[in-house]
């Protein structure tokens, strides 16, 4: 008998590897369900988030939008995710019945998870939501050196005098442009040759342009070569020189599959997502949700896939997951709201494509704002509906919603033409958009 052998067996219905936003949802849901659940967490119960990355990010930025200081901005994160305790996230679990391991936990076969010598045996099964980690990229001397990540970001009281970001995706531009309004002397490296990469490129020359306009150095095409720092950054950026107080490395997230034991269960620990079915099934007795799916790294798809995982596991059918108006915002200034696919992305995929746009600033309300940004829509010709979006304005995040409702429920553009739209109002542009398909 081998000491894994040995090791005590723990019988329950169902373990949550990972509480991230969807695992913390699905393991309260079938707890409150009258299910035996155990819940494993490593980190904070809650996950990426709440605690380094939606909510402090925006009190930072909305703190820099109201002209307030990077310390206001410190203070309102330490009251919101209470000087980064989980108590307000792992209460409630308790409460509902679940049990909460803290500690690493790997697969083990199927239905089963291990952690620190305890073996789980899941009746009904498992569900992953293991998450993400911030991508470092082997660069020539970063290892060792006292960079920053979204999570040390969110720890900082003082703004530096100057910092250079490393990446040009959402989390890049959002803490490039908030930090310059905070008065430190920015520069932001994008290794492509435009920010925002997979949204539309009139999207990214609408930020890219304000984030110039607000003292930014933008440099696209860029690749960082070599670190080093003593007391400061020393970077080599496109065969020049920047000096920097402070680097923030911002180029995209890594998904935590290499050491939860997937090959226990004939996956790869190597792959850098988990396939799953309509019903987030990623194998038998398993299930995955969130980051790790390769479906967008987004707080609300991971609880709209713990949702449909919840119902599955619990037997009560319904509909399984659809992703066909996955939204998503970039929190700039303006905004950068958008919904489906690109008009690339439309492309590719073979449909006969229909584009409208219109500018902001030629609407009313854009007028009146003095505000950036545009709408485009992307229609499927041959079916007379939207499949994707994109708003940059201000609260682009919230004007985007109807286009959400558009490409979901397959609204026919005649019917969203024919529709009142108030007036002055940012969203009014979408009706000139779609007089321009």
């Amino acid at each position: 008998m081998t000491d894994t052998d040995r090791r005590p067996v723990d019988p329950v219905d169902v373990v949550v590897l990972g509480l991230g936003a969807g695992g913390e949802h699905a393991a309260r849901k079938l707890a409150e369900a009258g299910l035996r659940v155990v819940a494993v967490e490593r980190d904070l119960v809650g996950g990426e988030c709440p605690f380094y990355g939606c909510t402090p990010s925006k009190l930072m930025i909305h703190a820099a939008h109201e002209g307030r200081g990077l310390g206001r901005a410190a203070t309102r994160i330490r009251e919101a995710n209470h000087d980064w305790s989980d108590e307000s996230h792992a209460g409630p679990l308790e409460e509902a019945g679940v049990r909460i391991v803290r500690g690493h936990g790997r697969l083990a076969g199927q239905g089963r998870v291990e952690v620190a010598g305890t073996t789980y045996d899941a009746r009904l099964g498992v569900l992953l939501d293991t998450g993400t980690e911030p991508t470092v990229p082997p660069v020539d001397g970063l290892a060792g050196t006292p960079y920053w990540t979204n999570r040390e970001v969110m720890r900082e009281v003082e703004a530096p005098e100057s910092m250079v970001v490393l990446g040009g995706g959402p989390i890049g531009c959002e803490l490039a442009q908030a930090f310059a309004r905070f008065g430190t002397r920015v520069t932001l490296v994008e290794a492509e040759d435009r920010l925002l990469g997979p949204e539309e490129p009139e999207a990214a020359e609408v930020v890219t342009r304000v984030l110039r306009a607000e003292g930014v150095d933008v440099r696209v095409g860029s690749e960082l070569s070599r670190v080093e720092h003593d007391g400061g950054f020393v970077l080599e950026v496109g065969g020049e020189v920047l000096s920097a107080e402070r680097l923030l490395v911002a180029v995209g997230r890594t998904p935590n599959l290499a050491d939860i034991g997937l090959e226990t269960v004939g996956l790869s620990p190597d792959a850098d997502h988990l396939t799953t079915d309509e019903w987030l099934r990623a194998g038998e007795r398993l299930w995955a949700v969130g980051d790790i799916t390769g479906r967008g790294a987004f707080t609300h798809v991971s609880l709209y896939q713990a949702k449909v995982a919840v119902r599955d596991l619990l037997g009560q059918g319904g509909s399984g997951a659809d992703y066909r108006a996955v939204s998503r915002v970039t929190f700039t200034d303006p905004e950068v709201g958008a919904v489906g696919l690109t008009e690339a992305q439309a492309r590719d995929a073979g449909l006969t494509v229909a584009v409208g746009r219109a500018d902001i600033p030629q609407a009313a309300r854009g007028w009146i704002n003095e505000a950036e940004g545009i709408v485009k829509v992307v229609a499927d010709r041959d079916r007379g509906v939207l499949v994707g979006g994109t708003v940059v304005a201000p609260y682009g995040g919230e004007v985007v919603g109807l286009l959400s409702a558009a490409v979901h429920a397959a609204i026919p553009v005649e019917t969203l033409r024919g529709m009142h739209y108030a007036y002055p109002t940012f969203h009014r542009a979408i009706a000139a958009a779609l007089s321009d398909l």
